[in-house]
């Protein structure tokens, strides 16, 4: 453990405040395991509910495009989308310059792959219901505003988004696709920007076009929206990389609990080369 070999008394004493004085004892693993399923329980609603309440943010409004039922699962499908996305991208990243090829091997990096694969099929299905509620809601207003999504001045901005995150992640069906690493790491980034453009879909070109001809605008960012929103991505990334340079990136429970089927896929593997 890193508490263990801390060498400087400063550091060794943090990493005992972190540790919260674990020492891998049997009572520690199974009160670890018990807490771990009482929390992937409670986890599991709050990640549904934060999700669906920042989505009624929008769906509250009176604005046509905002004020849609469809959000709230289209909004938890869009975050496990696009979460597995990001996940993937540091995982390939990380596997790379930590040498844990032995760890996150070819098997994990595929079912992540069918996971955005299928929930970028629940978004896509989100998308075209959105479009059709619009259509089957008789409202101009509403119509409009969809039509103007996919045929107005923000065009580029809506077949962006339906390009990154509904068509590009197909492409997973095909396994020599799905366990290439390149590939992998490509569409992960791909499906980052799409949803980028989710957002911005979402945001400007429904405001842009308002009731009034008078309020009808087009959005252009100031150097504070560049700076904020590429200084979030460098906040981010020194948060991860400092996390990384002082953690160990794979928690030692998960390798407790991999290490015997590891070890039998080990065996077996080499018991079949050893026969041949």
């Amino acid at each position: 453990m890193i508490r263990d070999r801390a060498i400087n008394p400063v550091q060794k004493h943090i990493y005992k405040i972190l540790s919260f004085g674990w020492g891998g004892k049997a009572k520690h693993w199974q009160r670890f395991e018990e807490v771990s399923l009482v929390l992937a329980g409670l986890a599991t609603p709050l990640v549904l509910s934060v999700h669906t309440i920042v989505s009624f943010d929008f769906a509250t409004s009176v604005i046509p495009g905002w004020h849609t039922t469809i959000f709230p699962p289209y909004f938890v499908a869009g975050a496990i989308f696009s979460g597995f996305a990001m996940v993937q991208t540091l995982l390939l990243i990380v596997r790379k310059i930590f040498k844990m090829e032995d760890y996150i091997n070819i098997e994990h990096i595929e079912m992540m792959n069918i996971v955005i694969m299928l929930t970028g099929s629940i978004v896509g299905v989100a998308y075209i219901t959105e479009l059709f509620v619009a259509w089957y809601s008789g409202v101009e207003y509403e119509q409009y505003a969809f039509l103007n999504r996919a045929t107005g001045p923000y065009w580029w901005a809506y077949w962006s988004m339906m390009t990154c995150n509904v068509f590009s992640p197909q492409l997973m069906w095909s396994k020599k696709l799905r366990t290439n690493l390149v590939f992998t790491f490509v569409i992960s980034i791909v499906v980052n920007i799409g949803m980028w453009f989710e957002r911005f879909v979402i945001i400007v070109t429904s405001i842009h076009r308002d009731y009034l001809p008078s309020s009808w605008s087009m959005f252009s960012p100031t150097f504070v929206d560049i700076g904020i929103f590429i200084g979030t991505i460098g906040f981010f990334f020194v948060l991860f990389l400092l996390y990384a340079r002082s953690f160990p990136v794979i928690a030692q429970a998960e390798l407790k609990t991999i290490l015997k089927s590891s070890g039998e896929n080990f065996k077996k593997h080499h018991g079949d080369h050893g026969t041949h």
